[in-house]
């Protein structure tokens, strides 16, 4: 929960046949995509791609072997942005793809908390075991991994810092000085790291590594702006606006608002995460128990899911063929298929407010803090059974599972691609 939590809870993928096809693609692809190489669905994570838009049509993937249609939401995409595989936002992200940077740090949960004592406790995901807790500072809200995955940050709000740990150690480099960090995001090509300062309204645009501000965007429509996720070509981001009840949608390269959309009365947007084909966005509205489904071409709501009770973090699966999706007041996960938008199965810890956390690399574990009791608690993943519940007291908020499988991040828990 936000700087404002504790007024908020005082009132949630024949031999000359061939030559024939190919040479009558390649004298129709100016004017439309040859059939034998229609769009295929997203499937197992394959080499690293570009994409370029081609004047006399559609944009077209440089892979080896034959062309195939670039899907438009990954088109153009940002530049110095690393290459995406066309229609797999997670390609890289998938099971046991640990980057060689990130391979070697040991497998550690990293829970901040809120209130009360201004630490977070490191745990060891095999043993289950607390490692140490280190000193971070009051309202440490979420922990973060850099772009270039050397880094993890803690957002420590109410002492105004953010607090560097070094992933291989896990433990304290340095302290940063940074106005009221409540959450953390990093471009797509890692030119900047960008501030959720939820207290003041304001997002800023940092540099990645001093994080010394440049621009920032302060919008009336915005009020706590707190979550955020980027499209798949990296052009711009959306950012949920909590107690406005509102999303923004901002340039990456202008640093301009480019689009606002209010949710309607009583909506309290959360978690920002994109579909794995890049065609929506999903937002937990957390106070009317909803999944929403933004549309990532126009900024506007293209479907419900309905969720039991104040939908918190949204964590796509190693395969992204299902979201897990905390509901913090109704002590369960909704596991929510990504090509039905349905629910298919349902997790439950009795007694536990499940918040935010993340898949483990080999994506077995779906770990999450719980937020008003105190404790982490992980799930199976392959039956939905509880198999893990750790006490570490507190409030403990944005919980990181590392490492995480991806080339780089884009911020929060480890939102890797």
């Amino acid at each position: 929960m936000p700087d404002r939590f504790g007024a908020y809870v005082r009132r949630v993928r024949s031999r000359s046949r061939p030559v024939r096809l190919l040479v009558g693609c390649i004298v129709v692809a100016g004017l439309a995509a040859c059939s034998a190489h229609k769009e295929t669905p997203a499937g197992p994570a394959r080499p690293a791609t570009s994409s370029a838009a081609s004047p006399d049509g559609p944009a077209r993937s440089r892979v080896t072997g034959a062309p195939r249609v670039v899907p438009a939401p990954f088109r153009d995409p940002l530049p110095g942005m690393p290459s995406a595989v066309p229609g797999q936002v997670y390609a890289h992200a998938g099971a046991g793809r640990l980057a060689a940077r990130a391979a070697g740090d040991p497998a550690y949960l990293y829970v901040p908390n809120a209130y009360g004592a201004p630490v977070t406790t490191v745990i060891d995901q095999r043993t289950r075991k607390i490692v140490r807790v280190l000193h971070t500072g009051d309202l440490s809200q979420h922990v973060t991994p850099s772009w270039d995955l050397r880094t993890l940050y803690v957002e420590a709000s109410a002492s105004n810092q953010l607090v560097a740990i070094d992933p291989a150690t896990g433990r304290i480099e340095r302290r940063i000085p940074q106005r009221r960090p409540y959450n953390l995001y990093f471009t797509p090509d890692g030119r900047h790291g960008i501030v959720m300062d939820e207290e003041n309204d304001d997002i800023a645009f940092t540099d990645p590594r001093t994080f010394k501000r440049g621009a920032v965007v302060h919008d009336p429509s915005c009020s706590g702006p707190n979550h955020a996720d980027f499209s798949a070509n990296g052009r711009y981001f959306l950012v949920s606006c909590e107690f406005s009840g509102s999303l923004l949608k901002i340039s990456t390269t202008s640093h301009r608002v480019v689009g606002r959309l209010d949710l309607g009365p009583g909506s309290k947007p959360q978690d920002v995460r994109l579909s794995p084909d890049g065609r929506v966005f999903y937002v937990a509205d957390m106070d009317r128990d909803r999944l929403l489904r933004i549309g990532w071409r126009h900024l506007r709501v293209v479907g419900v899911t309905h969720l039991p009770s104040m939908p918190h973090g949204i964590y796509p699966s190693r395969d992204g063929r299902r979201l897990y999706v905390s509901d913090r007041m109704a002590g369960e996960v909704s596991v929510v298929s990504t090509a039905t938008h349905k629910v298919v199965d349902t997790w439950k810890a009795p007694g536990s407010h499940p918040d935010m956390g993340g898949v483990s690399a080999d994506g077995r574990t779906l770990w999450l803090s719980g937020r008003y009791d105190g404790h982490v608690y992980g799930w199976d993943t392959r039956t939905g059974r509880l198999v893990a519940r750790i006490h570490v007291g507190g409030n403990p908020h944005g919980l990181l599972v590392w490492p995480q499988p991806g080339r780089y991040s884009l911020g929060h828990t480890g939102n890797l691609r």
